[in-house]
């Protein structure tokens, strides 16, 4: 029975991912940095932890706790909108150590396990985003775009060792809590000039012709946790769909 671990669990994309996986009879380790058993079935094969991936000391402990696991999901990640020229550096870098240095130091501490079996998956959930030119997300799409730079490296260096290295790339999604949850880190990002950009963006979301539901990127994951054939990225929700299909 294979054993997962995925970081980001207490919402959105994460618990999906998470229930999608426990359902198919995997064992299932749901990290988040304040555990809520509450959201995920009650089960011997469904394990909450802690994790703040930002800090070193909570990945080794998450792991010793998890003990060995056959694939790794790095969801866990920090959204934000405004315009890049009203954003403070130390937000920029709040960002990235989240979702682009977070991601690489929980690849780093579970890589030693996969490459000693000769076997496992890495799957880095990124963001539709890397896909096309948005506007008012400079900062998070560079954090993403990183990670797919690193992904696509990674996958090389690790074929030899039989570890896979995968991407998912979620398209938008209206019902996670993407905006909520970045909602102060986001206040004062829109300054006077940049407001009839704003405006028509903010617009745009309210009427989208493609949106990407948590159980299409839980069924990306599953498809590229299971993926034998070599191919990396794994567009999820027809929105991210069509856009990969337009490159």
């Amino acid at each position: 029975m294979n054993t997962v671990l995925i970081t980001g669990c207490s919402s959105g994309y994460g618990l999906e991912t998470a229930r999608h996986f426990h359902a198919q009879g995997w064992n299932v380790v749901a990290t988040m940095r304040t555990p809520r058993e509450d959201v995920l079935p009650r089960s011997d094969r469904m394990r909450v932890i802690a994790l703040d991936v930002t800090k070193p000391e909570s990945i080794a402990a998450a792991l010793e706790a998890s003990g060995p696991i056959d694939v790794l999901v790095n969801n866990a990640g920090i959204g934000l909108m405004g315009t890049f020229e009203a954003t403070p550096m130390t937000t920029v870098r709040e960002v990235f150590e989240t979702n682009t240095f977070g991601v690489m130091a929980m690849t780093q501490a579970v890589l030693p396990q996969l490459r000693a079996r000769r076997s496992g998956v890495v799957v880095n959930v990124t963001s539709s985003a890397t896909l096309a030119p948005m506007p008012l997300v400079a900062v998070y799409t560079a954090s993403k775009m990183a990670i797919e730079g690193f992904t696509a490296s990674l996958a090389f260096e690790l074929e030899a060792f039989g570890v896979r290295v995968k991407l998912v790339e979620p398209g938008y999604g209206p019902t996670t809590r993407f905006t909520s949850n970045g909602g102060p880190r986001m206040e004062g990002l829109i300054p006077d000039a940049y407001a009839p950009l704003a405006q028509r963006i903010f617009a745009s979301f309210g009427q989208p012709a493609l949106v990407t539901s948590e159980s299409d990127v839980a069924e990306g994951v599953w498809r590229a946790a299971n993926d034998a054939s070599g191919q990396l990225r794994f567009p999820a929700g027809p929105d991210a769909v069509a856009l990969a299909g337009a490159r």
